[in-house]
């Protein structure tokens, strides 16, 4: 089996402790998994969670993905890369923070896309360090797109890509992503809502083994109430539904977004109606997952040729360094992640 790249994210946020943590507290989990960044940036982490009674986590440097074979569980295996910045002030966007990020997402991206790792886990970093590094996009999931549709000799637009949060109670996908809320409105557009709803299908048939249960939010309140909120759930939505549809897809809606969410969630007493939410743009999808649990929610990537996985929270610069930050999302997306490779 082909191990997974985790990113250490942006060191002087909680992305290293985190994934300190998980090597020391899910070592089933995170059998062949290894670590890209920096090694003194993780002893730094391994350090930081030390606590009473619990033993030190040791950090052991590998030069190939192969070498995770050889290092024994609750030992964090890191890929040291040349020339990356190493360990940042805690809790202070800076450019080398940025510029540490976005080289082991770099790296991670393009082994997987060469077939070199089954997959890859990102840790968090800091949109605004990022900038500061001179990094062209504002994410993880726009860096990862320019990078696949560089390796298939494609356009970035020829290399749709959409944000999935999942958790075990709820799915969204949505149709916009890093953008101002005045931009996402117009965004909504019949060919942006029906490459959502592709995706969308494309990536859940594979995961589930069926055809996904697919509700589609309105972007209005009340999902237009017939026109009298807006027009784009008749005008723009609707026919992106109907093309849809007669591709194959199981498609319903549009609904109202105050009550579609609560409709699709699965609880271990009642089973969802539906098994994701398309949702009109970034906070209408992400609020009600990140409601539900911060610490179950995972972040995938749809649309891409290779997995991603990432957990559903930031840096958390005022934390960082104290120890406390809690690994569960990124166990999570640790496991979704395996799920993903099949």
């Amino acid at each position: 089996m082909k191990s997974l790249a985790i990113t250490q994210g942006d060191p002087a946020g909680i992305g290293p402790e985190i994934v300190a943590k998980a090597f020391r507290d899910a070592p089933a989990d995170l059998a062949g998994c290894f670590v890209v960044g920096d090694v003194a940036t993780l002893r730094r982490a391994a350090q930081a969670i030390v606590r009473p009674g619990v033993p030190m986590v040791p950090v052991a440097q590998i030069t190939a993905p192969t070498d995770v074979l050889e290092v024994p569980p609750r030992c964090v295996p890191v890929l040291q890369l040349p020339g990356i910045p190493g360990p940042q002030p805690w809790g202070l966007v800076s450019a080398a923070a940025g510029r540490a990020a976005a080289d082991s997402v770099v790296w991670a991206a393009r082994a997987a896309l060469r077939g070199e790792v089954a997959g890859l886990v990102t840790a968090p970093l800091h949109k605004e360090a990022l900038s500061a590094a001179g990094v062209a996009f504002p994410g993880h999931t726009e860096l990862l797109q320019a990078e696949a549709a560089t390796h298939q000799g494609v356009a970035l637009a020829q290399m749709p890509v959409r944000m999935m949060l999942a958790s075990d109670e709820l799915r969204t996908v949505l149709v916009s992503i890093h953008m101002s809320l005045r931009e996402a409105i117009a965004a909504v557009t019949t060919d942006n809502v029906l490459q959502t709803l592709l995706i969308t299908h494309a990536a859940l048939l594979r995961s589930l083994g069926r055809v996904p249960r697919i509700a589609v939010a309105g972007l209005n309140p009340h999902a237009g109430e017939g026109g009298l909120f807006g027009g784009e759930e008749a005008e723009v939505i609707a026919p992106a539904m109907v093309a849809a549809r007669a591709q194959g897809l199981d498609v319903h809606g549009p609904f109202a977004p105050d009550t579609v969410f609560m409709r699709s969630r699965s609880t271990p007493h009642r089973a969802g109606e539906f098994d994701v939410v398309i949702a009109m743009y970034h906070d209408q999808g992400l609020i009600p997952v990140k409601y539900l649990g911060v610490d179950k929610g995972v972040n995938v990537t749809l649309g891409l040729p290779l997995v991603r996985t990432s957990p559903d929270h930031g840096t958390a610069f005022d934390i960082a360094g104290q120890g406390v930050a809690d690994a569960t999302s990124l166990i999570e997306a640790v496991r979704m992640a395996r799920a993903l490779c099949g």
